[in-house]
């Protein structure tokens, strides 16, 4: 598709490039003829007459040589132009291939776990035992398509505008509590989070979407390192800036997971043992970057990693 539109677009720019310089050209050519005094090089004899159809002459054949070289140049310029104007579709286009063919890859696994469940459990009379076991099972495939489902849907809606109109007085430190108190029916949870709080931490925001952010962060922390291995959460405020900060000691990773990290659909080899789709950390960046925000990730394999979010503090 962007191969054809790369030559309709060269042929246009060649063409209406070679239109123009060739009415320029034209006009050059017949400016010079139409303003030159015929009658005054007629008095001044032959040779002036000559002179100025000579003059004549070589214009022409300038022009002709200067238009034949356009026509050598103009299509490799046309192709650079072309290729420029649609590099930055052709970019867009591919991220949101690679986005869609992710979202299928991992909508997939979900449903098949749903059919193959219902299938089996169709197959043959069971025991009611057995019916509440795929039920079970078709059950939390479900929650997890729900689950990605409303992760893909935070991503669609980007830091625009009418996204920010939405924002509100957020205090971090609230946020950090209200998560707390939502894993306390994990006990095993609960009792691997130290939580060290500052001063009031008040950022004007979306708390659904901060609270989302904050939860994958600890949800991260908690999945990639074994119990019963601490996870720290803290918040700070410095130089006009809030700060929380995860740090786990956990599995850690190295320089070129940490380059894909923020990647949406990716995972690396250790995690994919781990329940997950890999838009965790790209959803977290997005919310963190429509805050005006940053988000850092340092990491080593064997002693665990540690995310920072800045976001700037309310005056």
């Amino acid at each position: 598709m962007f191969r054809r539109a790369l030559v309709r677009l060269t042929v246009t720019y060649t063409i209406v490039q070679l239109v123009l310089f060739a009415a320029f050209a034209v006009g050059i050519y017949i400016f010079v003829t139409g303003t030159f005094d015929i009658d005054a090089a007629e008095s001044d004899g032959a040779g002036a007459l000559n002179a100025a159809e000579q003059g004549f002459a070589n214009l022409r054949s300038g022009l002709i040589v200067l238009y034949a070289i356009l026509l050598v140049l103009i299509p490799s310029a046309s192709f650079l132009m072309a290729r420029a104007a649609l590099a930055p579709l052709q970019k867009s286009y591919d991220l949101q291939q690679r986005f869609v063919d992710g979202a299928s890859h991992e909508m997939r696994s979900p449903l098949s776990i749903i059919q193959g469940e219902l299938e089996l459990a169709l197959l043959t009379p069971r025991t009611p035992a057995e019916y509440e076991r795929a039920m079970h099972t078709a059950l939390d495939a479900v929650g997890g398509l729900t689950q990605l489902t409303n992760d893909l849907l935070l991503l669609s809606r980007g830091a625009g505008a009418e996204l920010k109109r939405t924002y509100e007085l957020v205090d971090l430190n609230e946020l950090v509590r209200l998560d707390m108190d939502a894993r306390g029916s994990s006990p095993d949870d609960a009792a691997r989070l130290h939580v060290n709080m500052g001063q009031a931490t008040v950022v004007l925001g979306s708390p659904v979407l901060l609270a989302r952010a904050l939860s994958n962060l600890i949800d991260n922390a908690l999945k990639f390192s074994a119990p019963p291995s601490i996870v720290t959460v803290s918040t700070d405020i410095h130089n006009s800036t809030c700060t929380v900060t995860v740090r786990d000691s956990g599995m850690g990773m190295d320089d070129h997971d940490l380059k894909h990290a923020f990647d949406r659909f990716w995972r690396s080899d250790q995690a994919r043992s781990r329940p997950g789709h890999g838009i965790g950390l790209s959803l977290v960046q997005q919310i963190i970057h429509a805050h005006d925000g940053r988000i850092t990730i340092t990491s080593q394999i064997g002693v665990g990693t540690t995310v920072t979010v800045k976001l700037p503090l309310r005056p």
